[in-house]
């Protein structure tokens, strides 16, 4: 059966308020913002955002209303440093006051990980030395049962929905991806729900072609996208690179809360999908897409 839907089909009907959301799993690249928009467009409201580094993203769900709450090891602009919409709702609770989490990129894939193997938490020796994990219940204290020494355990993250990016899948949702995936096999085995973003769309014989590239069998999606150019301003190798005056822009621009909504409505508001805002983009896309090739070697499966 195929699982093919539009990205506000998926959305609509994946995605409810008060959901759990992991994204941004590969870190800096394959962030899933025309995910992100479209959560923004629909005006979900309530979620908790989960993800090791969303880059601005999250930053602009938050900027949006649509955010309650943080399970984050980050949240800001890679190139810039500061998310101003983060540290508005933060510090003066502005469009509306969040609770943050705070993890590190070690918590969080420890997090994830014990989920897909389900079990309740894993043990770890790091932020034992930091202040990270006073005060929150997403860890606890305990003893190696063998040699008494103390332990960190963190509790496992169970996402309503995982949201990815991947260069190409089936319309049954299998999926090969490549270039740094982070945390992204864990959260789609965490997750209840998986909303995967494909980059193209191919038969099932160049999935099965090459197995060791899968990153999730069709049998954990629940909706799959074809969405080119789904993670810009973020690259996808092979596809297209990283669009690094997006992210020096959105920082000038939302320095306040007038810049951020005037931003808001001419990226998200103002553009009913994915093709339009690459329309918008115009020969700066295709820029963006002009790549060196850089072939992996060939990989013979034969027998």
């Amino acid at each position: 059966m195929s699982k093919l839907a539009s990205m506000r089909d998926a959305v609509s009907e994946h995605v409810s308020d008060g959901s759990s959301v992991v994204m941004g799993t590969c870190l800096e690249s394959m962030i899933p913002f025309a995910a992100g928009h479209e959560l923004i467009r629909q005006e979900r409201r309530e979620l908790t955002l989960i993800g090791p580094i969303s880059d601005i993203l999250f930053d602009q769900l938050i900027g949006a209303g649509c955010v309650a709450r943080i399970r984050a090891a980050w949240v800001g602009n890679v190139s810039a440093g500061l998310g101003h919409n983060y540290r508005r709702a933060a510090e003066r609770g502005t469009p509306r006051p969040i609770e943050v989490e705070d993890h590190s990129n070690l918590s969080i894939a420890l997090g994830l990980h014990a989920a897909a193997l389900g079990l309740p938490f894993l043990p770890t020796r790091s932020l034992l030395g930091s202040d990270i994990a006073a005060g929150s219940d997403a860890f606890a204290d305990l003893r190696d049962p063998w040699s008494e020494d103390r332990l960190l355990a963190v509790r496992a993250i169970r996402p309503d929905v995982a949201i990815v990016g991947a260069q190409r899948a089936d319309e049954n949702g299998n999926a090969h991806a490549w270039g740094n995936l982070g945390v992204t096999q864990d959260a789609v085995m965490a997750a209840d729900r998986v909303i995967l973003l494909a980059e193209e769309i191919v038969t099932g014989d160049v999935i099965r072609s090459d197995p060791g590239r899968v990153l999730v069998p069709g049998f954990r999606v629940s909706a799959i996208v074809h969405e080119p150019g789904a993670c810009h301003p973020s690259p996808v190798q092979g596809c297209y690179r990283r669009d690094h005056a997006a992210f020096a822009e959105y920082h000038e621009a939302t320095r306040d809360e007038e810049g951020f909504e005037a931003w808001l409505r001419e990226w998200i508001l103002e553009v009913p999908d994915r093709a339009a805002y690459l329309e918008r983009l115009g020969p700066r896309w295709d820029a963006l897409r002009d790549l060196h090739e850089a072939r992996a070697a060939v990989t013979d499966y034969g027998w």
